[in-house]
């Protein structure tokens, strides 16, 4: 964190308008107590669709429509110039290497990803690393919130969202998506009340259905098509080691 960036924490002044959804979704994930994201079987898969998902929603990739495929959809590099985010250009390139299917790009992406959600989430001053030994022998380390004003908005938009079917801008829908697809959604904390509308608002951002009018239509789609494809991603590698 930058000697502004405290400046204008101590004036209770907004610096996260430059999070990317993946930090979002890392820092909603994370159990402050034990330092353990929720899905930690498949997290390399949802941080990595997130990166996708965002890449989607900045016109910056699309896919085939259409479906389903093995492996998911095509995905393909869109647009020009460089991107806000070193993280987002280094995903980016990656994709326009080749042309690939989306399930080894998630892998591709995301793996080892959220050691580096982390390091960007302390230096932000979001959350801190405290670190213990129990019983004098093992070390452990804590993730506990040191700033927990942007992760209590993200919260009041999602349950405003998912409660009380307020129409979501389309970071939310996206964070909501990628969540409801990575099986992780339950495990928010606080908890949601969970419902069967609420399951059903939740299942049907997850589909691309986030009646965000000001977002072209290809765009949500290719952003759904890549939280869907992590959701079943997901899926299979849960099936495969239980």
């Amino acid at each position: 964190m930058t000697a502004q960036d405290r400046t204008e924490r101590r004036q209770g002044k907004d610096v996260r308008s430059d999070m990317l959804i993946v930090e979002d979704l890392m820092l909603l994930m994370l159990d402050d107590e034990t330092g353990t994201p929720s899905g930690a079987g498949t997290l390399h898969y949802a941080l990595g669709g997130a990166v996708l998902v965002e890449l989607a929603l900045l016109g910056r990739v699309e896919t085939d429509g259409g479906g389903p495929w093995l492996n998911g959809p095509k995905v393909r590099p869109a647009g020009d110039g460089p991107l806000p985010d070193p993280l987002l250009q280094s995903a980016y390139d990656k994709v326009a290497e080749r042309t690939q299917r989306v399930q080894p790009l998630l892998l591709d992406i995301g793996a080892g990803l959220w050691k580096l959600m982390i390091d960007r989430l302390v230096e932000r001053g979001l959350i801190r690393r405290e670190s213990r030994r129990v019983l004098g022998l093992f070390r452990t380390t804590r993730l506990p919130s040191d700033d927990p004003r942007h992760e209590a908005e993200l919260r009041r938009k999602i349950r405003a969202v998912l409660e009380d079917g307020e129409t979501p801008d389309p970071r939310t829908a996206a964070v909501i998506a990628l969540l409801s697809s990575s099986g992780t959604l339950p495990a928010l904390r606080p908890p949601l009340p969970w419902s069967g509308l609420v399951r059903e608002r939740a299942k049907r951002l997850e589909q691309g259905n986030w009646g965000a009018e000001a977002v072209n239509a290809a765009v949500v789609r290719t952003a759904a098509g890549i939280a869907a494809s992590s959701a079943a991603v997901s899926v299979t590698v849960i099936t495969t080691t239980t």
